[in-house]
């Protein structure tokens, strides 16, 4: 059986705050690629690691762990970034019997335009939270 430590009540404090400024980051992040590309921050973040892949492409598996989702959701993005023009899939050349996913010229161009705009927001946001006394050493933190 573990050794389980004593809590540390300060750490359910600095988690609860950790998680509120990452949901407020990524709900903002959400609405601008949303509102900018039609994609949400998991597609976005799904064609970006297949552009920024030195062939260009991913075996859905590393998708997945690239993105953090499991290997049904991953099936069930890259079909909706198939059918917008993102991406496609096909049989992987080392081993025929794994699927890889490759980005096309046009989600490229996608990501290459979203990261500015992903990038601008990110800043944006991390300047509003360190704004507020409940973020502001959580920043400094991110940021140092």
């Amino acid at each position: 059986m573990p050794v389980l430590l004593p809590p540390i009540p300060a750490d359910r404090e600095l988690w609860s705050t950790l998680t509120a400024l990452f949901g407020q980051i990524e709900a903002a992040l959400e609405r601008a690629l949303q509102r900018g590309y039609g994609l949400s921050l998991s597609e976005y973040r799904a064609v970006c690691a297949l552009s920024e892949s030195d062939q260009g492409y991913l075996r859905m598996q590393d998708l997945a762990d690239a993105v953090g989702l499991n290997q049904s959701s991953i099936s069930r993005l890259v079909a909706r970034l198939e059918r917008a023009g993102l991406t496609s899939r096909r049989l992987c050349e080392t081993d025929r019997r794994g699927v890889c996913t490759e980005v096309t010229e046009r989600g490229r161009s996608v990501c290459e335009r979203a990261v500015l705009t992903y990038e601008v927001v990110l800043t944006a946001e991390l300047d509003r939270a360190a704004a507020e006394p409940r973020f502001a050493s959580m920043v400094d933190r991110i940021r140092a």
